[in-house]
């Protein structure tokens, strides 16, 4: 929960946040970007850059404050009840919090915080969306304070996560920062997933 002086500065903010969502097109807008963002193929980098949309969207301020407000303790809702703002308003906020705030605050813990990671674990499901089969990971990421953190996307999201990371790894990756043993793992998985995407093309 939030102390007095934070109470005091987040009443402001979220008073400015409702007057710049007055609006159900903008409201609309806002959520239709928040959809794009979290279904995208590039999701890793774009929740990156969507306090910057959202600033261009409402305004400073309030993209700033909108993306502090989805990646908090839902708790902290029970004082955004006491701020008069329009019903509407809040009961997005409330709604995008339970749909949204969980993967970016994960993406941008894991994104922001990688040393932060004591250990993962990685599994795969295959789920059902419009009525066509989609492999989608879990990624549960713990960190030194023991709490698990859940990372769910379709597979392109893991795929363009894992490019990301060794391009930027691969400059700096010598003998002393990689062992023959996970070398040859990468080599393995890359192999796979070769035959895997040959099959299908060959089908």
């Amino acid at each position: 929960m939030l102390d007095h002086e934070e109470q005091f500065l987040f009443r402001e903010e979220i008073l400015h946040l409702g007057s710049a969502m007055g609006e159900t097109g903008t409201l609309d807008n806002v959520e239709d970007l928040l959809t794009d963002v979290i279904t995208s193929p590039r999701f890793d980098s774009e929740v990156f850059t969507l306090e910057r949309s959202l600033q261009v969207m409402l305004g400073g301020r309030a993209g700033t404050t909108l993306v502090g407000l989805l990646t908090v303790s839902p708790e902290v809702f029970d004082q955004v009840a006491e701020i008069r703002i329009a019903a509407e308003v809040h009961e997005r906020l409330v709604a995008w919090r339970a749909r949204f705030g969980l993967a970016i605050d994960n993406a941008l813990n894991f994104l922001n915080n990688p040393d932060g990671i004591q250990g993962h674990n990685f599994g795969t499901q295959v789920a059902h969306v419009d009525d066509r089969p989609v492999l989608q990971g879990r990624l549960t990421l713990v960190r030194y304070n023991n709490e698990p953190q859940f990372f769910l996307a379709d597979a392109g999201v893991f795929y363009g996560l894992i490019v990301d990371i060794l391009e930027r790894l691969g400059p700096h990756s010598g003998p002393e920062t990689i062992d023959d043993e996970t070398l040859g793992r990468l080599r393995d998985a890359v192999a796979l997933i070769e035959r895997r995407a040959g099959a299908r093309d060959r089908g």
